[in-house]
């Protein structure tokens, strides 16, 4: 016989729509809100906190699949129900008048109930983890007399996994229990008349599933209890697009695993890095990791890739937008990944698609020629019109001409082209090795990197040359015991006028060690001063407007020991004709051009080096081939002229400033929009320099921005632009919407997973990596300057305390003088204003610190003096609440005294990518080890709980305290996480660390004034 039933809570069906009505009408806190699996604690009592919205600093929130809504249910729910006078199904109506399925039971006259009910089979869809949520009431046992030793106040919930959709029958002991459910809330018959019942919510979860489905069961053991709704639910992150990535729709993983999802990049882009994301257990995309660029002919809109407009184009990947054609090109079609020259303009295959088309050249001018001997200087201006480029060479084409009809034919490899014959930069050049009384042309061209693409020969001009005759000598002597008196016939067909003749003369054994160099306008000379009985070598050449010609052949004669007869005497004079052949002179000539005459053919040959390799000098400091180093504005001797290398100068009439944000040292920083031809207008933030600003202030203002347009890098703040040809000054950088990472921290202190602060830390690291591979220091990095922007992408900023390192790696950079940020400086930095990329290391560790802490103030309120004291003798700040162990010991590493024994910013990166990959690393925490150094405890000296609050920065929670009664300091040293939650303060940060300082409460203990 089946136990007597104490009459139910809702004795009619009207009742129990009423209670639904209450239900619905409740208010929000116990209304089922967007995400109702987030409003109750889990089986492991850890608190579910709400999700991140449309309105959430993530931008990436959660999704939810219902598996199973007993509240939309149009027919009888059909479960199971054993024994059958347990629980019974019901029918009702809400204040809709919509049918409603519930369940209830209420034995407890008879102890020992053992009540059963169980759901349908529910399929999984593939989830390893789901959530049950149960709406409930539960009456009071102290509301019905008589059964106080049979009642009960709570139910059990169970599940069993099967492959199979049509059990009739699962044995109790194979269920695995969930949780044993009690209520928030229950009510007593009174409650029912004056229709303040209220609903109890709960939710629990089920990880690690494995087979097609499972069974839900809940076990009655002598509660009067009813049922109103069940649902059960699975998470997932939903389909999402970031940095021109798509990630598909993706089912959590278990408990605490992270999904790694690879991103497709989407229509016309590519992997630039590859792209991924971690989908966490609780249905929200973690920072995403690389990213996806449009090809070459798009341009990034919106998460997807649109082709370039006519009139513009984008040749690399790595561009952000498509740009107006250069100079002399056009793209007449959509999608172009260069502009194509107009007729007559070309591009070289070297040429960035960024340049203008150019041409050839014009024709170098005035050429001028100067013959020495056998030997041809050609001089010449360069062109007129270069083309429109600055690689100007110029190439010579040698033709010699013989005979009256003037036959040309090509020079040969005889003639001699000092520094070259082709390819040459300077507008000069020596030919040697010509031969004697000869007609030369010589065609001088000028060329760019164009000229080979040009159909038709542009840029040539002629000079005709011809080289001096050799002297024909007929000598005549008279010669006396101290002197020789010489005459000679002049050249046949001289080149030009003759203005003079040369004579040189030395001692025959001594060849040209000491020789004399005489001049006559006269074909006959008298040398005196000689030596009597000795041989001298006379050679004479003559001199015409064209230059010098060749030597006439050797002459060898001897004084006599005395006077002799005057000239005429047939037995004391002689005549002798000397000729020269050809092939004798040109031996002759090739003896005395390097010998005799060293300083009329070779001295141009001594000013001429032959080409070297040699490193580029730029601005004072050597450039290897390849490679990126930072160039400082200091270097310049024209500090505008690095503002001009470095950065864009944009028109005022295309920035509309819209807001002030803030301050700087310099002026005021604004919001605003950015309109450029051919671009979308974008978001930037504006700079600008304050009225009445001495040279100084603008060479140092401007100075930061030929920094930062040096630097191309996803985790360093982009430079737009400057504008320096109007009043004020402004540098243009992109808009980061959540402003510094210190404030933002503080701002939403608690809310964000370990995984994401260190994605946040790698993209800071990756940043300062890319700043040290280009021997580049920045020596006040600090989490005030780094910008975030919307997807949380963390940026390095504010490069006015920066400076160069030497191309020694180990090098430092000595200041003179000037402010250190002293809690975020390397020792090393503040002993001896020595700064390395090492002592940025040390910053970084504290940056760590910073984010771990959301925004704590580095060594609390100690004095500086004070903290280069207690650094100096090996003081470390403790890891911040609730720190993983590796990454406390990561900033510990970084706090190295050695310089060299702290981290490189590439190891730190692999560090943290390291870190991502495997989050299980993280769970040790680093307060809860024996190794914890804690921060000194807090002596308060406060009285009452409103000080109290104030003086822990958790003031806006005064009302809160008081409406819930906590009103003396003695009252709140017991309190709970669950009653800091009842009474509103839900962010978990801020629970740590009211408890936190709960804690040091109690260890003062209550006899001190608080």
């Amino acid at each position: 016989m089946a136990p007597p039933r104490v009459p139910w809570i809702y004795p009619s069906l009207p009742l129990l729509s009423s209670l639904l009505l209450v239900f619905h009408a409740s208010p929000p806190s116990t209304a089922l809100r967007n995400y109702p699996e987030n409003e109750a604690n889990s089986r492991d009592s850890r608190p579910i906190y709400p999700p991140v919205t449309n309105h959430c600093v993530t931008a990436l929130c959660a999704g939810v699949v219902t598996l199973l809504d007993s509240m939309s249910a149009l027919a009888d729910l059909g479960w199971e129900a054993y024994p059958n006078e347990g629980w019974e199904e019901i029918s009702v109506m809400d204040e809709r008048n919509t049918p409603m399925r519930t369940y209830q039971v209420c034995s407890v006259m008879e102890a020992n109930q053992n009540n059963w009910l169980r759901t349908r089979h529910i399929s999984r869809e593939g989830a390893q983890r789901v959530y049950i949520e149960i709406k409930f009431t539960l009456r009071d046992c102290n509301s019905l007399p008589g059964v106080s030793g049979t009642c009960k106040e709570t139910f059990n919930m169970y599940y069993y996994e099967s492959n199979n959709a049509n059990l009739w029958f699962i044995k109790e002991s194979q269920y695995v229990k969930i949780d044993t459910i009690a209520a928030d809330e229950s009510f007593t018959q009174v409650d029912v008349g004056d229709r303040v019942l209220k609903l109890n919510t709960e939710v629990r979860d089920i990880s690690n599933l494995s087979k097609k489905g499972f069974y839900l069961a809940f076990q009655d053991l002598g509660a009067c209890i009813a049922l109103v709704s069940v649902r059960v639910f699975y998470k997932k992150c939903p389909l999402t697009v970031r940095n021109l990535a798509q990630f598909p729709d993706t089912i959590t993983g278990g408990e605490t695993a992270l999904v790694e999802v690879h991103g497709v990049c989407v229509n016309a882009s590519e992997e630039f890095e590859p792209p991924k994301m971690y989908c966490s257990a609780d249905g929200g995309w973690l920072v995403p990791i690389g990213r996806c660029v449009c090809k070459p002919g798009f341009e990034e809109n919106k998460d997807i890739c649109q082709p370039c407009r006519p009139g513009t184009y984008k040749a690399s990947a790595t561009d952000a937008y498509c740009t107006k054609c250069p100079p002399h090109s056009s793209s007449p079609h959509e999608q172009a990944m260069e502009c194509i020259c107009e007729k007559g303009f070309y591009r070289a295959e070297t040429d960035p698609r960024s340049m203008a088309c150019t041409r050839p050249p014009s024709a170098p001018e005035n050429p001028i020629s100067s013959v020495n001997e056998t030997c041809v200087t050609l001089e010449w201006s360069p062109p007129r019109d270069t083309g429109g480029r600055g690689d100007i060479t110029y190439s010579l084409h040698c033709r010699k001409c013989s005979g009256e009809g003037k036959k040309c034919a090509p020079c040969g490899s005889s003639v001699h082209f000092v520094p070259r014959q082709f390819g040459l930069s300077s507008a000069s050049v020596l030919i040697t090795d010509l031969q004697p009384d000869s007609n030369y042309t010589f065609t001088i061209e000028s060329q760019n990197g164009v000229s080979d693409l040009s159909p038709t020969l542009r840029g040539t001009v002629v000079i005709n040359v011809t080289t001096s005759q050799t002297v024909s000598v007929v000598l005549k002597e008279r010669r006396s015991k101290d002197s020789v008196t010489l005459a000679w016939q002049g050249p046949e067909r001289p080149n030009g006028a003759i203005v003079e003749y040369e004579v040189i003369y030395y001692e025959k054994n001594q060849r040209e060690q000491n020789y004399t160099v005489l001049k006559t306008r006269s074909n006959m000379m008298t040398v005196d001063g000689l030596k009597p009985g000795t041989t001298y070598v006379f050679r004479v050449r003559a001199r015409t407007d064209g230059g010098y010609g060749t030597y006439g052949g050797e002459i060898e004669l001897e004084t006599s020991h005395e006077d002799v007869l005057a000239i005429g005497d047939p037995n004391q004079s002689t005549i002798l004709v000397v000729s020269i052949a050809g092939g004798i002179v040109l031996l002759i000539f090739l003896v005395t051009c390097f010998v005799v005459s060293g300083r009329h053919c070779g001295y141009i040959k001594a000013k001429q080096d032959p080409d070297e390799e040699k490193m580029q000098f730029q601005h004072g400091r050597v450039k290897l081939p390849g490679s990126r180093t930072y160039i400082h504005p200091h270097t310049y001797e024209d500090p505008n002229q690095a503002v001009r290398d470095f950065a864009k100068e944009i028109d005022a009439s295309n920035i509309r400033i819209e807001r002030v944000i803030g301050a700087g040292e310099f002026g005021e920083v604004c919001s605003g929009r950015l309109r450029v031809q051919g671009k979308r207008e974008i978001y930037v933030a504006i700079k600008s320099l304050k009225a009445g600003y001495s040279d100084k202030q603008r060479r140092d203002f401007l100075s930061e921005a030929s920094i930062m347009g040096q630097f191309d890098h996803p985790n360093i703040i982009r430079l737009e632009g400057v504008v320096t040809k109007c009043k004020p000054v402004m540098i243009i950088t992109e808009f980061m919407e959540n402003g510094s990472l210190d404030t933002f921290l503080k701002k939403h202190d608690g809310q964000f997973t370990v995984i994401q602060l260190v994605g946040m830390l790698r993209g800071i690291a990756s940043g300062m990596k890319y700043l040290s591979d280009m021997s580049y220091v920045h020596r006040d990095l600090a989490a005030r300057n780094i910008l975030v922007n919307s997807n949380l992408v963390c940026k390095v900023s504010d490069f006015g305390l920066s400076r160069v390192l030497e191309d020694d790696p180990e090098a430092a950079y000595t200041t003179r003088g000037g402010k250190i940020p002293i809690r975020w400086t390397a020792p090393e930095a503040i002993a001896y204003r020595k700064f390395t990329s090492a002592s940025d290391v040390w910053s970084y560790g504290i940056v760590m610190w910073e984010v771990i802490s959301y925004g704590e103030r580095p060594y609390w309120e100690m004095s500086n003096q004070d903290v280069i004291k207690a650094i100096d003798e090996g003081y470390r700040l403790p890891a911040p609440m609730d720190c993983p162990v590796v990454l406390h010991q990561l900033m510990l590493d970084c706090w190295e005294k050695g310089r060299s024994d702290r981290p490189k910013f590439g190891q730190i990166v692999t560090i943290l990518d390291k870190l991502i990959r495997n989050p299980a690393s993280l769970r040790e925490l680093a307060n809860s080890s024996a190794c914890r150094e804690d921060p000194p405890t807090p002596e308060f000296s406060v009285s009452t709980v409103d000080d109290w609050l104030d003086t822990i920065k958790m003031g806006q929670y005064k009302e809160n305290f008081s409406s819930a009664g906590y009103v003396s300091l003695d009252s709140i040293l017991y309190i709970s996480v669950s009653e800091l939650a009842k009474m509103g303060v839900t962010l978990a940060g801020h629970q740590k660390k009211i408890l936190s300082s709960v804690q040091s409460l109690q260890t003062q203990g209550t006899h001190v004034q608080v």
